[in-house]
């Protein structure tokens, strides 16, 4: 069942965030249609890490795109990374995770932003109501909102 995943939000028809899965969890994701797994989560932690999910996702028949994204020292060429995968996802229904669902919250809201056209006000509430950002992260959204080529605001 999604809604047991830790921090498991679903965002659009074709979109849900979440913290790790467990393996369960995973054929959970992939009985409800998800093609596409992204982990912005490190690897090195079995606490908040599987023992090899790109292997499971495999087995399950999605697609496993890993961008490990240091959580105390996130940085442009991640965003960029992730901005690349979506691109590459395209229209599949994707599943984003995290170790806790809080680096993930942050990279959509900058992606409604560079490439879905939404305003900074809205993509940034949208995020507020999944996580409050601490001072790192805030810095982060700044310098990456600053380097987008005449977003909306």
């Amino acid at each position: 069942m999604l809604q047991s995943i830790t921090r498991y939000l679903p965002v659009t028809d074709s979109l849900a965030t979440a913290g790790q899965p467990t393996e369960a969890q995973l054929a959970d994701v992939a009985a409800a249609g998800f093609e596409v797994v992204i982990n912005l989560a490190l690897h090195n932690d079995p606490r908040y890490s599987l023992a090899d999910e790109a292997a499971s996702v495999a087995a399950l028949g999605m697609r496993y795109i890993h961008i490990p994204v240091q959580f105390s020292t996130p940085t442009l060429p991640d965003l960029k990374a992730f901005f690349d995968a979506m691109e590459q996802v395209g229209r599949r229904k994707v599943f984003i995770h995290c170790a806790h669902n809080k680096r993930v919250p942050v990279f959509v809201a900058l992606h409604r932003i560079a490439k879905q056209g939404w305003s900074e006000a809205a993509a940034l509430a949208a995020m507020r109501d999944a996580w409050q950002p601490d001072a790192t992260w805030e810095q982060f959204i700044a310098q990456a909102i600053a380097g987008m080529p005449l977003s909306p605001r």
